[in-house]
């Protein structure tokens, strides 16, 4: 279930009550009258289910609501209600399937920003990813793959190109862009400081690693596990499975080829350069096509869904 929290004109109050009153994923609905400052207005409170939200705020944007008062959701972790189990029941489809549009849009929205704290977390775990590519250390890997917060970036291209927003899908393009170059520019530096200081030697990348030589030799597998990562990572944050996001880190080479192309720069390893930046491109490509085909599947499955008959309260 969802807290939905509304700030209404007064003259449009009893329309809102009559829409949430006939929506039948709608209970525990409260009026609070002159109860808002800033906007002025009443304020008007139910529980919806999750797989209504999105006729219930539709309705509500067309009352302009989101212009004149204010429109607010936030999630609820316990309901113990009789009446929020039947609204759950009446309304279509299941909660852990549904996709709540706007806040879908307003997330992605977020993600599509360049932030010290996106620049720092990338720049960690490339530097990660490349002593682990010297030390060949599948455990470094695996840890470099988790730190990194690209995928948010690339859910939001995804969610540009089902949009059709050029200018969402260049902002997320160039937050990967300028976050990757300067990770990449920083542990380029770092492997530098540390073959002039002796800590790396020129052969500092060893020319057998059984544990991280997949980064550098992309295959069609690389592709194929893109794939099906993007498609599980924009499943879990649509569904909110945030433990499902988790292995969707794990499985990509992202983050991994990036410090190898770092790494392999400061070493003067042309070849490793040349494939890890494929490996990199392959894994984008990947989780971008992936995202997209499953946004476009989720939108058209739940305009299905929304056509069903619906149980009216």
């Amino acid at each position: 279930m969802l807290h939905l929290r509304t700030i209404t004109p007064t003259d449009r109050t009893e329309e809102v009550c009559r829409i949430l009153a006939d929506d039948p994923g709608t209970t525990n609905v409260m009026v609070f009258p002159d109860a808002a400052r800033r906007p002025p207005g009443d304020v008007v409170m139910c529980d919806v289910a999750r797989e209504a939200a999105n006729d219930v705020i539709a309705a509500l944007r067309d009352l302009g609501l989101d212009r004149d008062g204010s429109i607010a959701l936030e999630r609820i972790d316990v309901s113990i209600s009789a009446a929020a189990d039947a609204a759950e029941e009446r309304a279509p489809g299941h909660g852990d399937d549904a996709v709540v549009w706007e806040e879908l849009d307003r997330r992605m929205a977020e993600e599509a920003r360049l932030t010290w704290a996106f620049v720092a977390f990338l720049a960690l775990a490339t530097q990660l990813a490349g002593i682990a590519a010297l030390i060949d250390s599948s455990i470094l890997i695996v840890g470099a793959m988790v730190l990194g917060p690209e995928f948010g970036a690339v859910a939001a291209v995804s969610h540009g190109l089902l949009r059709r927003d050029g200018r969402r899908i260049l902002r997320a393009l160039g937050v990967l862009a300028a976050g990757f170059a300067i990770a990449v520019a920083v542990t380029f530096v770092c492997a530098l400081v540390a073959r002039w200081t002796g800590i790396i030697g020129p052969d500092g990348l060893p020319d057998d690693r059984p544990q991280t030589g997949f980064v550098y030799h992309p295959d069609r597998w690389s592709f194929i596990v893109a794939v099906l990562a993007g498609a599980a990572g924009v499943l879990s944050l649509t569904a909110g499975k945030s433990s499902a996001l988790v292995g969707v880190f794990i499985s990509v080479t992202t983050v991994p080829a990036a410090g190898n192309i770092a790494v392999a720069a400061a070493l003067s390893r042309d070849g490793e350069i040349r494939g890890s930046a494929v490996q990199l491109g392959v894994n984008l490509l990947g989780m971008v096509l992936a995202g997209t085909a499953t946004l476009a599947v989720q939108k058209i499955g739940w305009s299905l869904v929304r056509r069903a008959p619906r149980r009216r309260t």
